[in-house]
This record gives structure tokens, sequence and C-alpha cells, in this order.
């Protein structure tokens, strides 16, 4: 068989790399259910698809609001199908007590405190995927390597487009490679325009949540660019100001 043809057992049946699609999806978002973001999801989704996306996850700080949000909206499906060819992965940043843990695939409570395993333990539990943010970065709450050690994660984000030195960007990447865990790059958008700054490409035939998150074991591509310094700056000052609420949405009965 040539190298050009490739097969894996996925669920049950053989996955031909000749069948997929790649798929350029940004796993880091964040909307105004943040409190340091400042644009509506629908912002969003018109930025991504300005940079050529073809999704992204939204994993706004500690809330699912914004998912929920969107699945009213019609701009989301529950069952993880795209709409209108666009896809919205459903996503948290978790505050663990340890640090930042982006969980996907998934709509969850607030755990913001809880201890990184149980946090891990639950989205498993849910189907979803556990991947640490900005683990090395020293100017952000990053779950460090002697935690990181204790947990079954899904992959490590390896290159975050708004993190404060590139070295912590390059410390996961060498974490990810001993541990030999798949590889992800995200934005860290706060505003629409960043979104899509970094990305993560998936080849696969099922262009849908549990598609796009099952290839994630068998391998990705990123796209790595850094925010520019306004885009940075903006961020910055969002996140030290914080000058207003977090916007909430109301779970239904």
């Amino acid at each position: 068989m040539g190298e050009w043809r490739k097969k894996f057992a996925l669920g049950g049946r053989l996955w031909d790399e000749r069948q997929c699609m790649r798929y350029r999806i940004d796993l880091h978002c964040h909307s105004w259910f943040s409190a340091d973001g400042v644009s509506r999801p629908e912002a969003m989704i018109r930025g991504a698809r300005a940079k050529g996306l073809n999704g992204f996850a939204l994993t706004d700080h500690d809330t699912s609001d914004g998912c929920r949000y969107l699945v009213d909206q019609g701009l989301m499906r529950m069952d993880g199908k795209p709409v209108d060819n666009f896809l919205i992965i459903p996503g948290v940043e978790v505050s663990t007590a340890e640090g930042h843990l982006l969980c996907l695939g998934v709509i969850l409570p607030k755990l913001k405190g809880c201890p990184a395993l149980e946090v891990v333990e639950m989205v498993h539990g849910l189907g979803g995927v556990v991947i640490p943010a900005h683990p090395y970065d020293r100017f952000r709450a990053g779950i460090r390597e002697s935690v990181l050690e204790t947990l079954a994660v899904d992959g490590v984000e390896v290159f975050n487009a708004a993190t404060t030195l590139k070295r912590f960007n390059e410390a996961a990447y060498v974490y990810a490679e001993r541990r030999k865990l798949p590889m992800t790059a995200g934005s860290d958008a706060h505003h629409a325009g960043a979104v899509g700054t970094a990305c993560t490409i998936f080849s696969t035939e099922d262009f849908s949540v549990g598609g796009i998150l099952g290839q994630l074991a068998f391998g990705t591509e990123m796209e790595r660019t850094y925010l520019s310094r306004r885009e940075a700056f903006r961020k910055t000052m969002n996140n030290w100001f914080r000058l207003r609420r977090r916007r909430s949405y109301p779970e239904k009965a």
C-alpha cells in the first residue's frame, strides 16, 4: 500500500484518507459570554467565515451560556451537525483549581474551582475531550506539568496565539511530543477580529462535532500565527479591567 493512502480502524470501520476533507477549526474562542470577551456569538461566526474557517469551538470562561444561546438562535445543533455548512463545537474553558482546561464537545454546569482530575473525569463521562490551555504560560493560569502528569488529557494546546512569550508554546510542544499526545492550536480570541489567527486542521469524512473530535487521536495539522500587537493589547485590556459584568443566558426549565 502506497504512503499516499492511509487507513485506520474507526468505530469498527476503515477510515480512508482519500475520502476525507480538510477542515480548519479554531479550538479556543471566547464571546461576550466570557467576562473579558467583547463580541456577540453571531459576530464571532461572521469573523470566522471571513477567515475561511469551517468552524470553531466556543470555549467561554466557566459557562455554556453562549452555546445554549446559539442553539436557541438556530446557529448550533445539539446533534453535533453543522448549520449552513459551519460547525460550532460546544466547549468551556474551565478554571479548575489547578488551571485552565479546554473541555470540548460538552455542555457543562458551573465547575469553576473544581479539581482538574474531577473535571476530566466528568467530561470524559459525557463523551467530551479535554485539552490543557496554554499550560506553560507563567503569566496565565495554565495547568502545570506536575499536575498534567496525573491527568488523562486528550491533547495539548501547543500553540496559543495570545501566549505571553513564544517559549511557553515551545515548552508545550516539547511536552506533547514527550507524552505522544495530539497537538492543537487556537487563537484564544476574545473578539471577532481575532478568530482564526491560529487554528487546527482536521482531515475527516465526518463533518460533525463527533467526527472532528474523534479525529484528534489520529493527528492534526496546525496553522500558527500570533495575534498582532494591537489584538494582543486589546485582549490584555479586556482581561485586566473587565469593565462590565459577564452576560448570562437563562437555562430552560
